[in-house]
C-alpha cells in the first residue's frame, strides 16, 4: 500500500505540472482528493492492515495528501498572478494621453445676485431670515394689514391650496415671523430672500415663480431718512458709486408712508434712452415706514418703536445688472446663456 501511495503522489504531481487552467486544476483535485478520489480509494484498504501498519500508512497518506494540496495551491496562486498580469497589461493607462476636459459649472446668475445682495446687507448689520413657501393666510395677508376681502389682495393673485393655506406671494410673512421671534426686542434688522408665487402669465417680464429679497428694520427713532440712506448705499454697492435714487409716493397696505424707488438708468446713466423711456430713471423696489398696525400685530408698541421695510425682485436686479432682456432666460436652463456667467 505504501508503494501505491508513493506512485499516486508521483502521478498526481506530474499531471499537475501540465495543468493549463482552473477547470483542469479542479478536475484533478476531485480525481485525487475528492470523497471518491484515488487517495480515498487506496485508504479504504487500511481495514485489512495490522495494528502496527495502520499508523505508518496513515502518516504516509497524510504526506501524500499534503504534497498534492501544496502543488494545487501553488497552481492556484500562479493562475491568480497570471490573471493579474493580464489585467494590468490590458488595463494599462497611457499617462501621456491628453486628459478629458471636465466642464466647469457656475453659480446661477440669480444665486450670484442673491449672494451679492446678502453680502451687502450683512455688511450693514442685517441678519438673514427664512420662512416656509407654503404659508398661512394670516402671515401672508392679515398680519400685514390685509384683512379678508381687502381690495389690495387683488394686487397679488394667489395660488390657494385651501382657504387658509397658499403659496406665499411675497417674503413679507418672514418679516412677521421674525417680529414674533424677537418678542418685542430691538434692534431688529433682517433681510428675507426666497421664492414667491403669483398667478402671472409667463412673458419677458413676468413669471408665476420669482425671487424676492425684503428687508425690515425696527428700533426706536427710525426715520424715513434712515430708509433712504440704506437704499442709496445698497444701490451704489450693487450698481456703482455714481448711482442715484429717487423716492416717489406710493401705496402699500403694510407701510405708511410708502414709496416706489427709482434708480439712475444703468444703460444711459440718466441721459434718457429706450430702456428708461427717456426719463433717465428705472423703478427697482417698493418701500416705506412700517404701518403701526403691522408693528402692533408683530408685538411692538407703535408709540415707542418705528421701522422701515423694503422689497425688490431679484430677477429685476439681475436684469439691470447683467443687461438681460428676458426673464425666461433664468429658468430655461440654456447652457449657452448660463455659461456666460463662468467668468463673472
Amino acid at each position: 500500500m505504501k508503494e501505491r501511495l508513493h506512485a499516486l503522489r508521483e502521478h498526481a504531481l506530474e499531471l499537475l505540472k501540465e495543468v493549463g487552467n482552473e477547470q483542469q486544476l479542479n478536475d484533478l483535485r476531485v480525481r485525487f482528493l475528492g470523497k471518491k478520489g484515488e487517495l480515498t480509494e487506496i485508504l479504504r484498504g487500511m481495514g485489512g492492515l495490522s495494528a502496527e501498519e495502520r499508523p505508518v500508512i496513515g502518516q504516509v497518506a497524510n504526506v501524500v495528501r499534503e504534497a498534492i494540496e501544496t502543488s494545487i495551491n501553488e497552481k492556484v496562486e500562479a493562475f491568480k498572478r497570471a490573471e493579474l498580469d493580464r489585467r494590468l497589461q490590458s488595463e494599462t493607462i497611457d499617462v501621456t494621453l491628453p486628459g478629458r476636459p471636465m466642464p466647469h459649472g457656475a453659480v446661477h446668475p440669480l444665486m450670484k445676485v442673491i449672494q451679492e445682495m446678502e453680502d451687502i446687507f450683512v455688511g450693514m448689520g442685517y441678519q438673514i431670515a427664512e420662512g416656509p413657501e407654503v404659508e398661512t393666510d394670516y402671515y401672508n395677508f392679515e398680519a400685514l394689514n390685509l384683512p379678508k376681502n381687502h381690495p389690495a389682495r387683488d394686487m397679488q393673485d394667489s395660488f390657494y391650496i385651501t382657504e387658509e393655506l397658499l403659496m406665499r406671494t411675497h417674503t413679507s410673512p418672514v418679516q412677521v415671523r421674525a417680529m414674533e421671534l424677537m418678542k418685542g426686542d430691538v434692534p431688529l434688522k433682517v433681510i428675507c430672500p426666497g421664492r414667491v408665487y403669483r398667478r402671472d402669465d409667463d412673458d419677458a417680464t413676468h413669471s408665476f415663480m420669482f425671487h424676492q429679497i425684503e428687508g425690515l428694520v425696527i428700533d426706536k427713532n427710525i426715520r424715513m431718512s434712515d430708509l433712504k440712506g440704506t437704499l442709496l448705499q445698497f444701490v451704489r454697492e450693487m450698481f456703482g458709486s455714481h448711482m442715484q435714487i429717487r423716492l416717489r409716493p406710493s401705496f402699500f397696505p403694510f407701510t405708511e408712508p410708502s414709496a416706489e424707488v427709482d434708480v439712475t438708468c444703468v444703460q444711459c446713466a440718466g441721459d434718457g434712452c429706450r430702456m428708461c423711456k427717456q426719463t433717465g430713471w428705472i423703478e427697482i423696489l417698493g418701500c416705506g415706514m412700517v404701518h403701526p398696525k403691522v408693528l402692533e400685530m408683530g408685538g411692538y408698541d407703535p408709540e415707542v418703536y418705528s421701522g422701515f421695510a423694503f422689497g425688490t425682485g431679484v430677477e429685476r436686479i439681475a436684469i439691470l445688472k447683467y443687461g438681460i432682456d428676458d426673464i425666461r432666460h433664468f429658468y430655461t436652463n440654456d447652457i449657452r446663456f448660463l455659461k456666460q456667467f463662468n467668468r463673472m
